[in-house]
This record gives structure tokens, C-alpha cells and sequence, in this order.
């Protein structure tokens, strides 16, 4: 079978753990004589230049969370890391000092910044990186072109002003406190999709939103020309995973991403926001996973309650199965 995922961030690559188990993967790792084609297309809009390195945070996440060297306490970065290149840089009072980045991690961005300065696509150096780690499935960036999320906020220092920031500075330095405002992709609305992404969308059996936010890291992927096209158009059934539980994001901060575009945090406005590829002009869902229990109407689109908490692996291989099964597609 062939399966597309659209991913972002830990919850993401999390979700790709539970699809690589109900297909009869080893959740972590490669199988080289798997039946099975997996292609994840995972959003770059959270990409940022620090201290003169490309750091692509959902892509390293998905990398070492499938290849098995992922800092599974705080669910990004390496296990077992170490810090000496922060504490330097901090000495030297070098901005920007709310980002770290560990020195082991900093060897993943050292080799993908000296190959995009080569002039290597972000796709090419993402297929070299997954050399050392295999993480048995592809990894393919929405695009190898410059996409970067920036946010509207109320300024900090000056609530009377609204100024634009860099998502990561708005997610990771402020924590989303400030009032977004609006939230733009840069640089999305001239971007290509990356060299694969539209064939593996073309030819798969059935495509699958992970529970990422859907804002900033489904919303942005869709928002690359060609590829809401591409799910409109494909002979699979796309079915979507709610990342809104008893209207409330359980990771990351999804809400005030939510919130920022006019969309209301629960699973039923989500995946009246996603659409439905039956009954509107640009919608891309056939099915919608929601939390068990809970009651959700999105016209055209069938939906499905089943227990969606990531707990553990086998959790989130058992919502998969039910995704499958919601496309008509089971595995056994």
C-alpha cells in the first residue's frame, strides 16, 4: 500500500510511529523488504537561519523520532545531548539567546547548511540526512523552496503596536502570549512543491492529515500552489486525525493559531476548515477521525469517533488502522 502522510512537529511525527506499526513496520528504524511505500510530506514554514545555520525543526523531529534518536522527555532534539555550544555562545551574549540548539543537533544543521550553500535542494539534503539515520519512511519537504511562517502580534514591548515576528520567536521565545493577529506564510504563494510530492499524492492508495496543527503546519503544506489541487484530484480517500479533543489542543498551541485565523477550537470547526472534497470548491476531506464520544457534523465528510489519544505506540497504530478503515483501505 501506499500512504502520504501530511505532517508538522512532535504529534506528527508521533502519528508516523502508530502508521508504520499498523502497516506490520518496525515503528522506529527501516525494513527494507516492506510491500509497504510510506511518503511523509512535512511542513517547512517552521524553517529559521540561526547563527548562521538552516534549522529545519519538523523535519529533524520526524527524522530522529523514526530513526530512534529522539529526546523522547521533550519530544525534539537528540537523546542523550549536551549543551556546550550554547553556554559559549551565550557567553559571548550571541542573539538569538532563546533558541538552543544542542551540539549534537548542531552537527544534523552544520551538514544540511553546507549542502543548501552548495546549492543541494532542501529534498536532496533531507534524502543524505536520512542516510544516517533510516528512518523507514520518505521524508519529503512541502517544498525546496523558502517558506517561512511569520505572525501579526501585539508587541510586546509596546502593546499599543503590532508588529511582525518569526513564528519560532512567537512559539518558542513568547510562548504564543502575545494576540496573534494573523498568520502568514512567506514566500508560499511563489513556492513549487518539492520533486515527489505531487506524484506521491498522485499514486497513493490513501493520504492521512496527521493531528498537527492545523494552521501552521497541515495548513501551510496545503497552502503551497499544487498541492491542495493534488488532494482534490487523487483517486484516494483523504481522511484527517482531529488534533482538537473536548475543545482543546492536547500539544503545542493550536488554539491561539486557531484563534488568529477565526477558526474555533474544536474538532467540528477544524474539519469544517479542512472541507469536504464532495460539497465544496476547494476542500480536501473525505473522512474525519474525532475523539470517542464526541458528536461532530462537517458536511460531505464522514466521520468517525474512535480514541485518540497518542499514549504509546500501539494507541496510535490502532487510530491509524481506523483511518484505514474510514478510507476502505484496512490492513490487517
Amino acid at each position: 500500500m501506499k500512504v502520504v502522510i501530511l505532517v508538522g512537529g512532535v504529534g506528527g511525527a508521533r502519528f508516523l510511529l502508530g502508521v508504520k506499526q499498523a502497516l506490520g513496520l518496525p515503528a522506529t528504524g527501516s525494513a527494507p523488504e516492506s510491500p509497504h511505500e510510506v511518503t511523509a510530506l512535512v511542513n517547512t514554514g517552521d524553517d529559521v537561519w540561526m547563527h548562521g545555520l538552516r534549522i529545519c525543526p519538523d523535519l529533524d523531529t520526524c527524522m530522529y523520532t523514526l530513526g530512534g534518536g529522539i529526546d523522547t522527555e521533550r519530544g525534539w532534539g537528540h537523546a542523550g545531548e549536551t549543551w556546550t555550544v550554547k553556554e559559549e555562545l551565550a557567553a559571548y551574549g550571541a542573539e538569538p539567546t532563546w533558541f538552543g540548539l544542542g551540539d549534537k543537533d548542531i552537527a544534523t544543521h552544520l551538514i544540511r547548511s553546507r549542502m543548501l550553500r552548495a546549492g543541494y535542494p532542501l529534498s536532496q539534503v533531507t534524502e543524505a540526512l536520512c542516510d544516517r539515520w533510516q528512518p523507514g519512511v520518505r521524508l519529503l519537504p512541502m517544498s525546496d523552496d523558502r517558506v517561512e511562517t511569520h505572525v501579526v502580534i501585539d508587541d510586546p514591548e509596546d502593546p499599543d503596536q503590532r508588529k511582525a515576528i518569526h513564528f519560532q520567536e512567537w512559539w518558542v521565545r513568547y510562548r504564543s502570549e502575545p494576540k496573534a493577529h494573523s498568520i502568514i506564510a512567506v514566500g508560499a504563494d511563489e513556492a513549487k512543491p518539492a520533486p515527489g510530492v505531487l506524484d506521491a499524492i498522485a499514486a497513493a492508495d490513501v493520504v492521512l492529515f496527521a493531528p498537527s496543527n492545523p494552521v501552521v503546519s497541515v495548513g501551510t503544506t496545503l497552502g503551497v500552489p499544487g498541492i491542495r489541487d493534488a488532494l482534490r484530484k487523487t483517486r484516494a480517500k483523504v481522511v484527517g486525525v482531529s488534533p482538537i479533543i473536548g475543545g482543546k489542543a492536547l500539544r503545542g498551541m493550536a488554539d491561539a493559531c486557531l484563534s488568529a485565523i477565526g477558526v474555533e477550537t474544536s474538532a467540528e470547526a477544524v474539519g469544517r476548515h479542512y472541507g469536504s472534497r464532495k460539497e465544496s470548491t476547494d476542500g480536501v476531506l473525505d473522512g474525519w477521525l474525532v475523539a470517542e464520544g464526541e458528536t461532530v457534523d462537517v458536511p460531505g465528510v464522514a466521520v468517525r469517533d474512535v480514541p485518540l489519544l497518542m499514549s504509546d505506540v500501539d494507541a496510535t497504530a490502532a487510530m491509524v488502522r481506523a483511518a484505514f478503515d474510514l478510507a476502505g483501505v484496512p490492513v490487517e
